[in-house]
């Protein structure tokens, strides 16, 4: 039921509003201590002994000879290609993060926050969560709102996962029709492609569910600190999808060039790390075997070592890939994809410490968009990267 404007209901709408966004932007306005420089250089530091210890057991430990073997006739070619194709995947990564965030930010800030978070993605044993966290940090430092902050988090979250999701689907139906040939592997296809589909049903019912829980009734400034984290995190879902469903209807070149090019070059890095050793597995496979592996990538360790390993070269086994191939470009692969990103984007945290330190309101013109993505559109057309 509408009210007449600057009437009772809206004024009391306005300043809990504004208690909520006061209350929360208070929580984050501080650097989480697990981005301290001191703590990143650490991490920085285990992971490269970690890499120590598993490089010593490959080229030392018995019945490994295949391995090694491989490892040593590599093609340096291939490898090079394998780390051009990961900056475009960095930059795919940033496209998307600016047409999401705010399509007006400066380039320069969108690529620091968003090495940024890529470096907090390698570093930290947070299962991808330490990245959008270090992102939230900085957009709050930037003059961002933290309403609009949630959001737009989740919104990005949703639509970065879009490709893994959208290709094991189609993927899966193109094996089901026959088009890729004989699939090595049915049951686990269809199992990942059902819940592929599966996964995209449950995120779109999330709002409407959202909709018919009741809500709580208290003031902001009455509740405690896990009732307003809780009420943040349920607006945030609440408009967070509908806004990453309104951005894939309008066809937003940077969400889409951003979101399939991040997968897909990511992808093709592991297709170069086989090409390197000599090996060429079938499209299906290659990219089934990744895409479902991947999800070791869930395992909260630093850099997803052994999580994401153990997944790919699980998966690809069970599409009947060699193992010593297998292993060699995995092992390949993550090597590149977790310090390419880990050092550019470690580099890139240190210009950003010292951007927000010049102007911690770097970030205020994308304010306006604490509205709705869609109400927003109608006022102010926003162009999107192409």
């Amino acid at each position: 039921m509408s009210m007449p404007a600057g009437g009772p209901g809206l004024r009391k709408d306005s300043s809990s509003s504004r208690a909520r966004r006061a209350s929360s932007n208070e929580e984050v306005s501080a650097m989480p201590d697990r981005f301290n420089p001191r703590h990143l250089r650490r991490r920085l530091l285990q992971l490269a002994a970690i890499a120590a210890v598993i490089t010593t057991i490959v080229l030392a430990a018995p019945g490994l000879g295949d391995v090694r073997a491989r490892l040593a006739h590599a093609s340096l070619g291939w490898l090079l290609v394998a780390v051009g194709l990961e900056l475009l995947s960095m930059l795919s990564y940033v496209l998307i993060f600016r047409a999401v965030f705010c399509p007006r930010m400066r380039w320069r800030l969108s690529f620091q926050i968003a090495m940024s978070e890529m470096a907090a993605n390698s570093l930290l044993p947070t299962s991808g969560a330490g990245g959008l966290a270090l992102g939230a940090w900085a957009l709050r430092r930037s003059g961002m709102d933290v309403e609009q902050i949630g959001r737009k988090t989740v919104a990005f979250y949703v639509l970065t996962s879009l490709a893994n999701v959208s290709l094991t689907i189609a993927f899966a139906s193109l094996y089901a029709v026959g088009a890729l040939g004989r699939d090595p592997n049915p049951a686990l296809t269809y199992v990942f492609g059902a819940l592929a589909v599966g996964a995209v049903v449950a995120v779109l019912a999330i709002p409407v569910i959202l909709r018919w829980l009741p809500q709580r009734a208290s003031a902001p400034r009455e509740a405690g600190w896990a009732a307003r984290a809780v009420g943040l995190a349920r607006r945030s879902l609440a408009d967070g999808v509908p806004d990453a469903v309104l951005l894939l209807r309008r066809r937003s070149p940077g969400v889409l060039i951003g979101s399939f090019g991040t997968t897909a070059c990511n992808l093709a890095v592991l297709g170069a790390a086989f090409r390197a050793i000599g090996v060429s597995p079938a499209i299906g496979v290659l990219a089934l075997g990744y895409l479902i592996g991947m999800l070791g990538g869930n395992v909260p360790v630093p850099g997803g070592i052994g999580g994401v390993d153990g997944g790919l070269i699980g998966a690809l086994t069970l599409f009947h890939e060699p193992l010593a191939a297998s292993t060699v470009a995995v092992l390949t692969y993550h090597a590149i994809s977790l310090w390419v990103p880990g050092v550019v984007g470690s580099a890139a945290f240190v210009r950003l410490r010292a951007t927000l330190k010049r102007d911690e309101r770097a970030a205020a013109i994308c304010r306006p968009l604490a509205q709705s993505i869609d109400s927003v559109s109608r006022r102010t057309p926003v162009t999107e990267p192409g």
